[in-house]
């Protein structure tokens, strides 16, 4: 082994790995490579170019290198082995055999022509074998300049194992083995250290996009709680704008635009019909699309600047509603991370637009239950009360003209549309109530409220007033001498704790229990109305005590703070 010659070699090989930071330069500032290794999933297409490309750079190391004893000492390693690490496995073993192919075919016959050809072919394999732990891996320039040391001892084997005659084939391997493994593994390394920077980008500009997604997010949660319209899709469509570095951003119904903000905005008009072809096979196929030029996008207009765009269908269940619609103004420029952002967005509209149809479904069922609860006053009570103001006069006419207008007052509330009242005017509707029921049962009726000062708070109406009638007919009326109903709130910090209790009839265990599952002729139907509307609400419904011979209490516990639902639900300033 001559010392001087492998250290002239380790230099030349070195200076060739500096020629792979210019190769690395192209692929970070080209933006059709760049694209095509950021993808997650090469076309035909890219997987060519990638290959022409690193093959390319193999054969060029070839032709750089430096003649020792008849063979080549050359950086070719460096295309091949890059090109299997970040192209895959295709990449990586084709760019082997045609960087390999051309080895041999240069110096048929020669000294090491086969040998070298087999070594490019085990090299790119090697490389093809390595690329799913090389995306994983922490350190890729590291990884990268160790197996491609690897590889190059596989390929001084491989010159030991075919080149003949061994002697020579020995001689050779002692004196380029160090150079091309110390050369070639400082080329890789640079090569990966300098296009890892393109990884990195991606990563920050992902970063970038999430962030600017959970800002629209937050901007756009009320706008489209309210639905799919012109008004949602355009306020939505401006904030967008706002945060995304895109050319124009668009809604769809299934039959219109509902709103274009950005550039060609002048004839995507809101209100007119769809235009573009990949926006109907989207909203019929319910995937999305890429069109990568003008023709895709299928813009009719002369002179369209929109040049690409993703397009994702908008959902409200499993039914799709509309289209979203991100463009650029040039062709081939949308990325994995842009229909990924197009794909976020999208899913989390539909989450807001799933919730706004829920929100709708929730309040029409709140109004049925109101109905229900509305449809339960007993026509018994309104003839029995007209009965009691009826008698009541001629011997206390002014005794009956408060009950009439009080009677007028409980059936206006009680037929109210209002979604809240305060707890002030439920409790003036129950006591309007009870003030019927008095007229009609005298002393065998006695109420007590014991309310505390900082119970103000807002509840949905008929609340209340279902219990106190439940107390009053089914734990008092049947005891000869009647009894009292309390009703009492009491407040923390959190919550407002409301109660109806009653030294009534009572009721057992059993009867409890069975009391919200238990429907035989429309029993309890105003208990289970309550219970389900607060859990509604407040997500806790109501808690029933009760002992037979004793009495009952019902419990409700009202927070302070909103409503899950959406209700505001206030305490006092």
């Amino acid at each position: 082994m001559e010392p001087s010659l492998s250290l002239t070699l380790l230099k030349n090989l070195v200076s060739q790995g500096g020629m792979s930071v210019i190769f690395a330069l192209i692929v970070t500032r080209s933006r059709h490579l760049r694209k095509i290794l950021t993808k997650e999933k090469a076309n035909l297409g890219d997987t060519i170019v990638m290959i022409l490309f690193f093959s390319t750079i193999g054969i060029m190391g070839t032709y750089s290198g430096v003649p020792v004893n008849g063979a080549l000492a050359n950086a070719r390693v460096v295309g091949v082995f890059v090109g299997g690490l970040l192209g895959g496995p295709v990449v990586g073993i084709a760019s082997g055999i045609i960087a390999g192919f051309h080895r041999w075919a240069i110096d048929v016959g020669g000294f090491t022509a086969t040998a070298c050809m087999l070594s490019t072919f085990a090299e790119g394999l090697i490389a093809a074998f390595l690329h799913k732990e090389f995306s994983r891996s922490r350190d890729k320039w590291l990884f990268s300049a160790f197996f491609v040391s690897v590889a190059e001892l596989v390929q001084m084997g491989i010159i030991l194992l075919v080149a003949k005659p061994f002697p020579a084939a020995l001689e050779l391997v002692s004196i380029i083995a160090v150079p091309m493994i110390a050369g070639n593994a400082f080329g890789v390394g640079m090569f990966i250290a300098v296009a890892e920077s393109l990884y990195r980008e991606k990563d920050r500009i992902a970063s970038e996009q999430a962030q600017e997604t959970l800002h629209i997010a937050n901007r756009t949660l009320e706008i489209f709680r309210k639905g799919l319209s012109r008004e949602s899709a355009m306020a939505a469509a401006h904030i967008m704008m706002e945060h995304l570095n895109v050319a124009a951003v668009a809604f769809t119904d299934t039959n219109n635009i509902l709103a274009h903000v950005g550039e060609e905005e002048d004839h995507h008009l809101a209100g007119e019909p769809l235009r573009t072809r990949l926006t109907r096979e989207v909203l019929a196929s319910g995937t999305f699309a890429v069109g990568q030029d003008p023709e895709q996008i299928g813009c009719t207009h002369k002179g369209c600047t929109l040049g690409s765009a993703v397009i994702v269908p908008l959902r409200e269940g499993d039914t799709v509603v509309g289209t979203l619609k991100l463009y650029r103004n040039r062709r081939d420029t949308l990325t994995s991370l842009d229909t990924e952002l197009a794909l976020g967005l999208a899913g989390l509209f539909s989450t807001q637009l799933e919730l706004s149809r829920l929100e709708v479904q929730r309040r029409l069922v709140d109004r049925a239950e109101m109905e229900a609860l509305q449809s339960q006053i007993n026509p018994h009570f309104l003839f029995n009360a007209l009965n009691t103001i009826g008698s009541l006069i001629r011997t206390s006419p002014e005794r009956a003209r408060q009950l009439l207008f009080t009677l007028s007052g409980f059936f206006r509330r009680n037929l109210s549309t209002n979604d809240a009242v305060s707890l002030e005017q439920e409790l003036e509707h129950v006591r309007a109530y009870l003030e019927i029921e008095k007229a009609r049962f005298g002393n065998r009726l006695k109420t007590v409220f014991d309310i505390e000062p900082d119970t103000r708070i807002t509840i949905p109406p008929l609340i209340l007033q279902p219990l106190v009638e439940n107390a009053v007919k089914h734990g008092l009326l049947p005891k000869m001498d009647g009894g009292t109903v309390v009703v009492t709130a009491t407040a923390s910090d959190e919550t407002v704790v409301i109660s109806v209790a009653d030294d009534g009839t009572g009721m057992s265990t059993d009867r409890v229990q069975s009391l919200f599952q238990d429907s035989r002729n429309g029993e309890s139907v105003g208990l289970r109305n309550v219970n389900k509307r607060l859990q509604m609400h407040f997500g806790t419904g109501l808690t029933i005590e009760s002992t037979q011979g004793v009495g009952t209490t019902v419990t409700m516990s009202i927070p302070r703070v909103p409503s899950s639902s959406g209700d505001r639900i206030e305490c006092a300033s």
